[in-house]
C-alpha cells in the first residue's frame, strides 16, 4: 500500500543506493511547450538502452526551477519505473546563452585586431630603428654634395614622419579596441551573474528483467516563464468589418533555451486548487479585551502575554519562502469545458532571456456596429466606437491592444473582456470630420431672486455637423445636476427629445446625421435654492 502511495504521486521519492556503474546519463529532445499565463509545461521524450536489473537514469542540463509535484514520468517498454527524484546539481551549471556566445566571439574579434596592431606596430618600430642607425652614417659621410645630402635629409624627415604617425594611430587604435573589449567583458561579467544557476537533474530508477530498449517521457512544470495577449485592432473603413489580430506575448527566463519546439498556449490556470469555498458559521459575541499580563524579571518571574488565537494560527501556519503584412502561421484552436488553447504549427525558439517574443495565434474578421460617442462638456471631439456582439465566441482575454483606422495608428486601449455586457465596445479615436459645439444661450440664462429662495436657469445649445461623405450615427451624452439637499430643487425645462435618467442626472441623445447635415440640441434646467446659501454650477 505504502508502495503504490508513492507510485500515485508521482514516483517522487529517493532511490536507492546502487553503485555508481549503474548510473546512466541519458538526453531528452524537448519536444512541447505548453504555455500557461505565469508558468510553462515542458514534455521531453528520450529512447534509453536499459541493463538488465536495477539502474539509474539521470536525465541533467535542466531548469532549476521545476516544480516537484508537478514531475510525471511515463515509461514504454518491458521494465519497471520504481522511484522518481529531483535534485540541483550546483557543480554543473547551465548553457550558455547564445547573446554571451556572441558577445564572446566579439572579444576574440578585437583581440585579434590588437594583435595585428601591435605586430604592426613591431614592425615600423624596427624600421624607425634602422633610419636612426643609419642616420649616424650619413652624418660620418663626407663625400655628400649639398644637395645629395639636403636630399637625404628629407627623405629620412618625411620616412621618421610617415613611421612615427603610424605607430600613434596603432595606439590609438589599439587603446580602442581595449576600451571595447573591456565594455563586453563587463557585459558579459553582469549576464554571468545574473545567469550563474545550477542544473536541474531527474532520477528515474528503473528495473528490467533482460537488457531493452524502451522510450520514456518527461513532463513538469517551470516557473519564470509565461506569456500574456495583446491585439491590433484594424478598421479601414466603418462600412466593413473589424479585423481582431490576436497575438501571444511569451518569454521565458528558466534557464534553460528552447529550440525549435512546438508551442501551445492555454488560458487555464491549473495550478489555483479545484477545491469548492466552504462558507463557515460566522459566530459574533461581545468584545472582551484580552489581558495582557506582564510581570517584571527582577521579580525572577519571565513575562506573560495572551496571545490571541488567530495569531498562533497565523505562526503555525508560515511557509518558508523560494506594414505590410505577412501570412500568419497556421494555429489550431482547441476548446476546452474550462479552458481555451492555441497549437501553433510552426516550431520557435525562445530564449532563456526574458525577452517578449510576439507569435500571432488568432485572427479574425467580425461584423462590427460602427457608432460616434461624444460628451461636449467635457470634449468638443466626436470619437468613433466599434461595438461587436457575440464576442465571447473569439476566446478573447484581457490586455492592451494597438487601435489602427483606415491603416493609421490611432492609439491605444485596454480590451476588457471581464464584462457581463453582451456588447463589446472599444473606440478608434477620433475624427475631424464630425464637429460638435457646446455653447451657453446668454438671453436664457438668468439668475432671479423671489422671497428667500435663489433660482438659476442655464441654458445651452449643442450644435453637431456632420462633414463626411456618408450618414453617421452619434450618441450625445450631457448632463443636469441631481440634488441631494432637500432645500435644493432642479427642474428640466428643455432636452429636445432627449432621454433622461433621474437617478444620475445623465441625457442621452441617438442622433442620426446625414452628410453635410447641421443638427442643434437645446438643453435648459433651472435649480432653486435658499437664496443666503452659495451653489456652483457649470
Amino acid at each position: 500500500m505504502k508502495k503504490f502511495f508513492a507510485l500515485a504521486l508521482g514516483f517522487l521519492t529517493v532511490g536507492q543506493v546502487i553503485s555508481a556503474d549503474a548510473v546512466k546519463e541519458i538526453k531528452a529532445g524537448l519536444k512541447q511547450v505548453i504555455m500557461y499565463p505565469d508558468r510553462a509545461q515542458l514534455t521531453r521524450e528520450a529512447s534509453v538502452d536499459i541493463p538488465a536489473g536495477k539502474s539509474i537514469l539521470k536525465l541533467g542540463g535542466l531548469s532549476p526551477y521545476i516544480d516537484v509535484q508537478s514531475i510525471r514520468v511515463k515509461g514504454f517498454g518491458s521494465f519497471t519505473i520504481l522511484s522518481v527524484n529531483l535534485q540541483n546539481n550546483y557543480l554543473q551549471d547551465l548553457e550558455e546563452q547564445p547573446e554571451i556566445k556572441k558577445i564572446r566571439d566579439q572579444i576574440t574579434g578585437l583581440q585579434t585586431k590588437v594583435e595585428d596592431e601591435k605586430a604592426a606596430i613591431s614592425v615600423l618600430n624596427e624600421k624607425q630603428a634602422f633610419l636612426v642607425a643609419n642616420r649616424s652614417v650619413l652624418v660620418k659621410e663626407t663625400t655628400f654634395t649639398l644637395d645629395q645630402f639636403k636630399s637625404l635629409m628629407d627623405l629620412y624627415t618625411a620616412s621618421m614622419d610617415q613611421v612615427t604617425t603610424n605607430i600613434l594611430k596603432k595606439n590609438r587604435l589599439i587603446r580602442d579596441y581595449e576600451k571595447e573589449i573591456s565594455s563586453l567583458q563587463q557585459q558579459i561579467s553582469d549576464r554571468i551573474a545574473k545567469q550563474k544557476l545550477p542544473s536541474g537533474e531527474i532520477s528515474v530508477t528503473v528495473t528490467a528483467g533482460k537488457p531493452v530498449t524502451g522510450t520514456m517521457t518527461f513532463s513538469y512544470v517551470v516557473s519564470d516563464a509565461g506569456w500574456y495577449p495583446s491585439y491590433d485592432i484594424r478598421v479601414d473603413d466603418i462600412s466593413k468589418p473589424v479585423t481582431i489580430i490576436y497575438k501571444a506575448n511569451v518569454f521565458q527566463s528558466s534557464g534553460v533555451s528552447w529550440k525549435d519546439v512546438k508551442l501551445s498556449f492555454s488560458n487555464a490556470t491549473p495550478w489555483i486548487s479545484g477545491n469548492l469555498p466552504v462558507l463557515n458559521p460566522w459566530f459574533i459575541d461581545y468584545y472582551t479585551p484580552v489581558q495582557v499580563l506582564l510581570q517584571s524579571k527582577a521579580a525572577g518571574v519571565s513575562v506573560k502575554r495572551a496571545v490571541p488565537e488567530m495569531a498562533k494560527t497565523a505562526a503555525d501556519n508560515t511557509v518558508p519562502a523560494r506594414m505590410e503584412e505577412a501570412a500568419p502561421v497556421t494555429v489550431q484552436r482547441k476548446v476546452g469545458e474550462t479552458s481555451v488553447s492555441f497549437d501553433v504549427s510552426v516550431p520557435y525558439s525562445i530564449p532563456a532571456d526574458g525577452k517578449v517574443q510576439t507569435i500571432e495565434i488568432q485572427r479574425s474578421i467580425t461584423p462590427a456596429l460602427y457608432k460616434y460617442f461624444t460628451v461636449p462638456k467635457i470634449s468638443p471631439l466626436a470619437y468613433l466606437t466599434a461595438n461587436i456582439t457575440d464576442w465571447a465566441k473569439l476566446s478573447l482575454l484581457s490586455g492592451e491592444a494597438f487601435l489602427y483606422f483606415e491603416n493609421t495608428f490611432v492609439g491605444k486601449t485596454n480590451l476588457n473582456v471581464n464584462q457581463l455586457a453582451d456588447t463589446l465596445t472599444f473606440s478608434l479615436g477620433t475624427d475631424n470630420n464630425i464637429l460638435v459645439k457646446r455653447e451657453k444661450r446668454k438671453d436664457y440664462t438668468s439668475t432671479r431672486i423671489i422671497g428667500a429662495n435663489k433660482t438659476e436657469t442655464n441654458s445651452f445649445l449643442i450644435t453637431l455637423r456632420n462633414n463626411k461623405a456618408g450618414p453617421v450615427a452619434i450618441t450625445l451624452d450631457d448632463q443636469v445636476p441631481v440634488s441631494s439637499n432637500s432645500g435644493i430643487s432642479v427642474d428640466i425645462i428643455e432636452l429636445s427629445g432627449g432621454k433622461y435618467n433621474h437617478e444620475s442626472g445623465s441625457v442621452k441623445w441617438d442622433i442620426e446625421l446625414q452628410s453635410q447635415e447641421t443638427k442643434e440640441i437645446v438643453l435648459t434646467y433651472s435649480v432653486k435654492y435658499p437664496k443666503d446659501k452659495t451653489i456652483i454650477l457649470e
